[in-house]
């Protein structure tokens, strides 16, 4: 196998659920960085990126999510805690905006982005996915989620997705309330600690060909 193959099923081997940080432990600010690229680059339906996550950092913030994250020390004691919040609904002039990202970056006038910006109006604000489009944005944050746990594995951070919290409560300590977003999930980052036992288990998975079915 080439270096870069070896290298990607090596760190999916070596990531797990992290379930003991070490609090003293963080994460340098060039890692970091790259990090946070990996979110922004990341793909979503029509490109829209209907979410905003949230880098939470204030330790009272964090002591306050705690008691709603069913007790789970990671969100204390990791480098970064991300809490991704996903759009509750999608507006013309989201789509508006969007376009405008587009024409700027590319140079292109909107007129010729008519098309693609009907089918969005069609489809995700006035069309059935408009009528859930929270759930929609939603599915987008997993997106997210799944490509910052492999870009952080392959970087040597150690993740735990936290799906185990009460949104609501989230929303009230992030100051959520009142906007246009809703917490979804969160991920904790950062190093594992020695004492953390479930490191050194064996991956338990079934084999690629339970999972796996060409058709």
């Amino acid at each position: 196998m080439s270096n870069s193959i070896t290298q990607l099923l090596d760190a999916m081997q070596w990531r797990y659920a992290t379930k003991i940080f070490d609090a003293g432990k963080k994460i340098p600010a060039d890692v970091w960085s790259a990090l946070e690229k990996t979110l922004v680059l990341t793909p979503t339906s029509y490109g829209m990126q209907p979410y905003q996550f949230l880098v939470v950092q204030d330790p009272a913030k964090r002591a306050a999510l705690l008691p709603h994250s069913w007790g789970q020390k990671q969100v204390v004691d990791c480098s970064h805690y991300v809490v991704f919040t996903a759009r509750t609904e999608i507006k013309e002039a989201d789509v508006t905006r969007w376009i405008s990202r587009i024409c700027a970056v590319r140079g292109i006038p909107a007129e010729s982005l008519n098309f693609y910006r009907e089918m969005m109006l069609k489809d995700v604000v006035n069309g059935p996915r408009g009528k859930v489009a929270h759930e929609w944005a939603a599915r987008q944050c997993y997106i997210a989620l799944g490509d910052l746990m492999t870009a952080a594995a392959l970087l040597g951070v150690d993740a735990c997705p936290m799906e185990g919290l009460v949104p609501s409560e989230y929303d009230k300590i992030l100051n959520l309330d009142g906007t246009d977003y809703r917490t979804v999930v969160a991920l904790a980052l950062g190093y594992r600690a020695e004492g953390d036992k479930y490191a050194s288990l064996a991956k338990v998975r079934y084999e690629a060909s339970e999972l796996i079915k060409v058709v």
